[in-house]
């Protein structure tokens, strides 16, 4: 029991932590000034991936409706503090710190506990919940926080490795409709996840068996 206990968690710190990295990339302000809605429909898609699988597997683990949301506040937790040491070396705190998993994960809850805990409507729903709903917040998100560009004049970076240097700016690559590709294209993803997650569960249990 305590094995299989301390594998879950493990699972929990490990998906947790992804989506935290994949945060701090989403909050990086050069890269995001210079890459724009690119950058955003991406890392709002990985950003739906990793709740979503981690929710998922967390809501499925316990079976108790809420632990979803529960999952996305050890999200924002995580990222809060890492946020702190990302200040503490000199780049902007105020740049994507909201928690826009919440709302998402509580969709995720509902979609469990409006169909009396079906998996299989925990994946349809719920993933297609989450994935369209986590573009929008994220853009909401954006709009309230300080203007990338005027970050970066502000926070100027010294060097860049040569990785990260920009080709050209890549506004309007996607049509500027960043919210709705990555709404479309986080709900068909978010469904394979959601039963990744439920999945994991399973298989957390044969490894312990």
């Amino acid at each position: 029991v305590w094995f299989r206990r301390c594998t879950h968690y493990l699972f929990i710190v490990v998906v947790a932590v992804n989506s935290t990295l994949l945060t701090i990339n989403a909050g990086d302000y050069i890269f995001y000034t210079d890459w724009a809605w690119t950058s955003y429909v991406v890392f709002s898609i990985s950003q739906t991936l990793m709740l979503v699988v981690g929710a998922t597997y967390y809501l499925t683990f316990t079976g108790v409706p809420g632990t979803a949301t529960y999952y996305a506040l050890i999200m924002t937790v995580y990222t809060w503090i890492a946020k702190g040491a990302w200040f503490a070396l000199g780049y902007p705190y105020d740049f994507i710190v909201t928690p826009v998993w919440l709302p998402s994960a509580m969709l995720i809850d509902l979609a469990y506990w409006a169909t009396k805990k079906n998996k299989h409507s925990l994946i349809l729903f719920g993933g297609v919940l989450c994935g369209m709903s986590l573009p929008l917040f994220n853009m909401v998100n954006l709009i309230t926080v300080a203007d990338p560009l005027e970050t970066a004049f502000k926070y100027p970076r010294p060097t860049l490795p040569p990785y990260m240097t920009p080709i050209e700016p890549q506004v309007g690559k996607f049509y500027n409709s960043p919210v709705a590709l990555g709404a479309g294209a986080g709900a068909v993803l978010a469904c394979t996840f959601a039963a990744l997650g439920c999945k994991l569960n399973t298989w957390t249990y044969r490894w312990m068996a």
